[in-house]
């Protein structure tokens, strides 16, 4: 099944335009190492609402995803646009509780950043291909077989539904240089 931008998805990102972006969160803050609680079918008035201001977040930020949790929100849900990346074939989505249910064997390596982790870069390895499902924001259950940087983008952002950030996939070594060299530059500003 193919995924097709919905009328959904277009009011929530032209209401951002409206809205106070939320902050984005930092370590050590702990709603970015907890595992984020499932979506339940009365939390989504509450995530219509907050939408638009998510949207406005990643787009001020500027950044492709951004998952609830690193706005202070454990819950499974996250948004992608990729918009002029190389994969801007690829609309803006909604992900409720997504879920990768294959992974190719194929991996392959990328520099990653992460906005809770402003200015921070390292190279990670992952699967190359995916397949998820998710709901949509209308109750929909969509699957969807991506590759490239959109399967980047989504399994980066689920991370984040786990309490998984991008350097956990480093080294020690790394991982505790970079967030050394974040927290000195966070406390700079």
């Amino acid at each position: 099944m193919t995924h097709t931008i919905s009328s959904d998805e277009t009011t929530y990102i032209a209401l951002a335009d409206a809205v106070s972006p939320l902050p984005i969160l930092t370590p050590p803050h702990p709603t970015l190492r907890q595992k984020a609680r499932l979506v339940q079918p009365e939390d989504i008035p509450n995530i219509q609402a907050v939408l638009p201001s998510l949207f406005a977040a990643m787009y001020k930020a500027p950044g492709i995803g951004l998952a609830a949790p690193q706005v202070g929100i454990s819950q499974r849900f996250l948004i992608i646009d990729l918009g002029q990346k190389e994969d801007s074939s690829i609309p803006p989505i909604i992900m409720i509780n997504p879920e990768i249910i294959q992974e190719s064997e194929e991996m392959a390596e990328r520099e990653e950043g992460c906005l809770s982790l402003p200015s921070q870069y390292a190279a990670v390895v992952r699967p190359e291909s995916i397949r998820v499902k998710w709901t949509t924001i209308t109750g929909e259950t969509r699957e969807y077989e991506a590759d490239g940087l959109f399967a980047r983008c989504i399994q980066h952002e689920i991370d984040h539904l786990n309490g998984v950030l991008f350097v956990d996939h480093l080294s020690a070594l790394r991982r505790n240089m970079i967030l050394r060299r974040l927290s000195k530059k966070l406390k700079q500003s």
